[in-house]
């Protein structure tokens, strides 16, 4: 927790913000059940949120220099030459049209079309663990990037521009290789395998890459004289060319699939391939075009698939552990703000529950989860004991807040009907 703070001090001018930070990551680490500016102000003693509100809003501090601290620390403890960059997005269900870059969409938090923003993550997985290290939130076109009047009321800087979700990974992935971070592939779903433009980049930085496509994908073969449709391939290939093998562990064991691997170019210099995935049970095909500047066997092809899973967990662990998509923030700034501290706090998470880990521990107990590791740091380090009459005094701050912001949506409303009668 103190290396956590002491990495990110030097990104605040003033002690206040500084110190608030310090108290805004550990009330996210905390037990506190939703994870807002007034909720994590009462834990942290403050009287009131305007501290906590003042360091996502207009405190002065560089959000995506504090993200930089988070992803050099992350490489120290768990980078490997062999890493995976995992791109993926995620929604954050939203009322209302004034948070920044919210609108209808899909999104697969609810899995379906939803008021939501979302956002464009970058994970780094190793085999010492894995975390997030990157992000970007995703800005609509039509009504968004087309109304400068939408964007100067969120705070949106002016030199940010439209941008696809495979666009915003190709800036992160570009980003951690000026940053050295240790890696040798990339991989993620259809909606970033579909993209030629991030396969093109990978490809001339040298980086391999496993990307999902949909079905009617269409490869070359026959040394690139014929194109056929992935899925008609699938149905060419013989039962015994079919390799089971694990692409990594599961809640309920090893993910075991059957795999088959179709060379589709290979040149001096890089190696192509088209790698299918087929469930044991329903038989489901799934699709990845592969390619690498050295030749490399099934098996890590398939591991390196399989890592994909990795940022959807990663997703639910941060929702679910350190809050985040807890955010009451509508802006461009705050939002950068309390995503970054969030990732800061599940760095904490990672590293503990990387470097606790001990090597003659019991065969008869999993190893430390990120989970456990909270909850020991919530009873060893983290309970807070604050006076009676500091929770009296929120609990009528609360009721004071809700009173005012009732009387503001009456007058609002009444506002509204008595011009409608007027007209």
């Amino acid at each position: 927790m103190d290396e956590a703070v002491t990495r990110v001090a030097g990104r605040f001018v003033r002690a206040e913000p500084r110190r608030s930070a310090g108290q805004f990551v550990e009330g996210l680490l905390s037990s506190v059940e939703r994870k807002t500016c007034w909720s994590l102000a009462e834990r942290a003693g403050h009287d009131d949120p305007q501290a906590m509100q003042r360091l996502l809003r207009t405190a002065v501090w560089d959000a995506d220099a504090v993200r930089d601290d988070v992803r050099d620390w992350l490489v120290e403890q768990l980078g490997h030459p062999d890493g995976v960059l995992v791109t993926d997005e995620t929604g954050f269900l939203k009322k209302g049209v004034c948070s920044v870059g919210v609108q209808r969409q899909y999104t697969g938090t609810a899995g379906r079309v939803e008021n939501s923003q979302v956002g464009v993550f970058l994970a780094y997985v190793t085999p010492a663990g894995r975390a997030l290290i990157d992000r970007r939130l995703y800005l609509p076109e039509a009504t968004w990037c087309d109304r400068r009047d939408r964007l100067t009321a969120a705070g949106v800087p002016d030199q940010v521009e439209f941008a696809t979700k495979p666009a915003l990974a190709r800036q992160m992935i570009a980003a951690a290789l000026d940053a050295g971070v240790p890696f040798r592939w990339v991989t993620g779903d259809e909606v970033y395998g579909a993209d030629p433009s991030l396969r093109a980049d990978l490809e001339d930085r040298r980086i391999g890459y496993v990307l999902a496509v949909g079905c009617d994908r269409r490869v070359h073969v026959n040394n690139g004289r014929t194109l056929v449709r992935v899925d008609d391939l699938a149905d060419r290939i013989p039962t015994t060319e079919w390799q089971q093998h694990s692409c990594g562990p599961g809640a309920k064991g090893p993910r075991d699939y059957l795999w088959a691997w179709i060379t589709t170019a290979t040149r001096r210099g890089e190696h192509r391939w088209l790698l299918i995935r087929r469930n044991r049970s329903t038989g489901e095909l799934a699709f990845y075009l592969c390619w690498s500047p050295r030749p490399v066997p099934l098996h890590t092809l398939v591991t390196v698939a399989g890592s994909r899973w990795s940022i959807e967990e990663l997703f639910q662990t941060g929702k679910g552990q350190v809050g985040l998509d807890h955010y009451q923030v509508r802006g461009w700034t705050g939002w950068h703000r309390f995503i970054t501290l969030a990732m800061l706090a599940l760095a904490v998470l990672t590293i503990l529950t990387a470097t606790a880990q001990q090597p003659d521990a019991d065969p008869e107990i999993i190893a430390l989860t990120i989970a456990e590791i909270r909850r020991l740091l919530n009873a060893f380090v983290l309970t807070a004991s604050l006076p009676p009459q500091h929770t009296l005094h929120w609990s009528t701050w609360r009721r004071t807040s809700q009173a005012r912001a009732r009387q503001s949506h009456y007058q609002r409303r009444l506002g509204h009907e008595t011009r409608r009668k007027i007209k």
